[in-house]
């Protein structure tokens, strides 16, 4: 899928807040409406079958709009996933946060964020949101904005990285984790090799293996490979 290049957007926006910030200000409730709709939409075209490849006429007749409208909130499909994908990134972010508050220790925590993501980006898997979205729908867009537009991927990110930021600055005070390293480095490493390691399980030959391994990889990434 050829991704059309992304117009400049405010560091602090999201796609969703900048879709809704075109309208005037007395128009911004239904704007905001007519903005979900659309997510809505592609949310659901991303839970079908075609998962990603649907067209932008697809989501304006799944949504019960007009075509014009969707091209007032966003430039084309581009837009439109990475307003998707920033979504779900939030959505995953929250449900991480409110399982990893379960825990006391925060190294714990720390391991529960690991093992929990690391499972949620194992494809096939869904969030607990009422959409259930595959996470791995948005799976090669994602890929595919890390390798191009890494700023935009740095935006959609931010909500995981700042919640994993947190975690390791907590275990980091604890004394678990080591500290000659800045916590948004270890945060960002962390993050992209949990990633990488759910989707690629291929290279280890076990692809689809009854246990997901989140927990023997969390051993590995804290543990790493030294023997003891």
């Amino acid at each position: 899928m050829a991704m059309d290049q992304p117009g400049p957007a405010d560091a602090a926006a999201s796609r969703r807040d900048l879709a809704v910030a075109r309208s005037l200000d007395p128009a911004r409730v239904r704007a905001e409406k007519r903005v979900k709709r659309f997510l809505d939409a592609g949310f659901e075209l991303l839970a079908g079958p075609s998962g990603s490849d649907f067209t932008v006429q697809e989501v304006v007749e799944r949504s019960g709009q007009s075509l014009r409208s969707f091209y007032q909130y966003f430039d084309g499909k581009y837009e439109l996933l990475l307003a998707l994908f920033e979504e779900l990134v939030r959505v995953t972010a929250e449900q991480l946060e409110q399982q990893v508050a379960e825990e006391q220790r925060a190294v714990d925590r720390l391991q529960r964020f690991v093992v929990e993501y690391h499972r949620l980006c194992r494809p096939g898997t869904k969030t607990r949101s009422a959409r259930r979205v595959p996470t791995s729908a948005l799976a090669q867009f994602g890929q595919q904005l890390m390798t191009t537009h890494p700023e935009e991927a740095s935006r959609a990110f931010r909500p995981l990285v700042s919640l994993l930021e947190e975690l390791v600055r907590q275990a980091a005070a604890e004394g678990a984790v080591r500290t000659d390293v800045p916590s948004i480095r270890l945060a960002g490493v962390l993050l992209q090799a949990t990633m990488f390691n759910a989707f690629a399980g291929t290279i280890s030959g076990s692809p689809g293996a009854a246990d997901d391994g989140a927990e023997e990889f969390w051993s590995l990434i804290f543990e790493g490979v030294r023997a003891g």
